[in-house]
């Protein structure tokens, strides 16, 4: 289920050649921790027998792109490269720096194989909210949300096979945080992740479109660790899902709108702005805002330290948190929650964005992506991305205000709490 691939073995095909897979092992990758990788390697051994029983061998290249990329191409004669897109700062550095060392008669191709409508052909600019681009998005739906044809048996063996990898030496090659421990519900790998997928159209879809926003029921897909790594497609999701929509259509059209409209307009923003991950990223009304606030008094201050651990006044805060640390997943519902009272409990904007920033990357399986920065957590909750201005506040400005009572209006507060209590 990677166009990308797809793309690649019919190039392949066409040339009568071998095919290739190739992924580059960044020993360091932003707030990245052994939790991260080790979802990721795990995946990666699945796509190793997967591509064996294909007939294309699979490369695990240790060390960035530029460095060990370029030297397989010319070692192995490869005759053209095609790779994935991401709308992050660094891969898309990545992507620049093969671009020039490749030698000048290897074509180069990238596609978006983790949006269902490619980002660039989405829209051509920054998006303002879900509204301006969600009649683009579902315009184009009937040409791209198709199908996948099959990967098939590669005809045209390598001339020399892939080295075997050594996984193990993979993990000490990393230089990450290895104190925040892999996670035991999430089996990594598209078989896990798939099975995950059947066992929310089984169970849990039905009540998606009515209870996704209380922490205490089961009704979210839990996909998105699955989504961030590559190992199961978005696309493939939206495809089963949509299936049921005779039986749940306000749920399917709600996971519709957040898998496809929402994300996208993540990436969006992501691929357009620079600054996604920072103040300077916001529209002018909530920049103005937020400085005219800036100065306000704080009802409690706290350092990262305390944040981290969980130890605030406020319990359903340090559960939240705590959710996120022990799990690597924190509720949809309570992300928003989260983060607008780090906004509300740190010394500035710009340092509320930051630790947001920092504990999403860490902790959360699915952090370090388009959606975490932008989404429903870092930025739309702390600089009102893809939101409008509310009524004025301390602290707040007109940025969307959330607070433990209107929290304790939607759901049984004290449950949660109770199930994280440190």
């Amino acid at each position: 289920d990677n166009w990308a691939f797809l793309y690649a073995q019919r190039l392949a095909l066409k040339q009568e050649l071998p095919l290739h897979v190739c992924f580059c092992l960044v020993p360091k990758f932003l707030d990245a921790t052994i939790r991260h990788y080790g979802f990721m390697l795990k995946g990666l051994q699945e796509v190793t027998e997967e591509c064996a029983e294909l007939n294309i061998p699979f490369h695990l290249l240790l060390g960035y792109p530029k460095d060990v990329l370029p030297a397989f191409v010319v070692e192995h004669g490869v005759g053209g490269l095609v790779t994935d897109f991401s709308p992050l700062r660094l891969p898309r550095q990545w992507v620049e720096d093969i671009r020039e060392r490749l030698p000048e008669d290897v074509p180069f191709a990238q596609v978006d194989a983790h949006n269902i409508v490619p980002c660039w052909v989405a829209s051509p600019k920054q998006e303002y909210s879900a509204r301006t681009i969600r009649g683009k998005i579902h315009a184009q739906l009937p040409e791209f949300l198709t199908e996948f044809p099959p990967v098939v048996c590669h005809p045209y063996p390598p001339s020399c096979p892939a080295e075997p990898i050594a996984w193990e030496a993979c993990y000490s090659s990393l230089q990450v945080d290895r104190t925040v421990k892999e996670v035991e519900w999430a089996t990594p790998g598209t078989a896990a992740g798939l099975a995950v997928l059947q066992s929310f159209i089984a169970e849990r879809l039905k009540y998606f479109g009515s209870h996704r926003n209380d922490p205490n029921k089961e009704a979210l897909s839990n996909l998105s660790p699955w989504f961030h790594f590559g190992q199961v497609s978005t696309q493939r999701a939206i495809l089963e899902v949509q299936k049921q929509r005779g039986k749940y259509k306000e749920s399917v059209d709600v996971f519709v709108e957040e898998a496809v409209v929402r994300r996208e307009l993540a990436e969006n923003f992501c691929y357009y702005n620079e600054n996604y991950d920072s103040v300077q990223g916001a529209y002018d009304w909530a920049q103005t805002t937020l400085k005219l606030h800036a100065k306000d008094k704080r009802p409690f201050l706290y350092k990262l330290q305390e944040l981290e651990q969980g130890t605030t006044h406020d319990p359903l805060w340090n559960a939240a948190q705590l959710q996120m640390v022990q799990e690597g997943k924190m509720h949809g519902f309570l992300r928003m929650y989260w983060a607008k009272k780090i906004l509300e409990w740190t010394r500035s904007p710009e340092e509320a964005l930051q630790f947001a920033i920092y504990l999403n990357d860490r902790y959360e399986l699915d952090g370090r992506d388009p959606n975490g920065y932008v989404g429903k957590r870092c930025l739309w909750s702390i600089c009102g991305i893809h939101d409008q201005g509310w009524t004025e506040r301390a602290v707040f400005g007109k940025i969307r205000y959330m607070n433990y009572a209107g929290c304790k209006r939607k759901f049984d507060v004290g449950q949660f709490e109770h199930r994280y209590a440190p």
